[in-house]
């Protein structure tokens, strides 16, 4: 039996998220995808002024969607 690797990157951040938030991270892809057409800056901005979000959890989701959307 082999222990999986961890997680790295943005998605290491999500477990932080949930909690913190009390939201699952597919809410606040969510909520990404109604500013979709915003730069990566703006849509941290947004999640950080609207929904009270802090940087580095707010930048981590927006990195992790964009790479996934390419």
């Amino acid at each position: 039996m082999t222990t999986p690797p961890p997680v790295k990157g943005p998605a290491s951040y999500f477990p932080s998220i949930e909690k913190t938030y009390g939201k699952p991270v597919a809410h606040w892809f969510g909520v990404l995808e109604t500013v979709k057409d915003l730069k990566h800056m703006e849509q941290v901005a947004f999640l950080k002024n609207e929904h009270k979000l802090g940087h580095g959890h707010a930048n981590a989701l927006v990195a992790y969607l964009r790479a996934k959307n390419g």
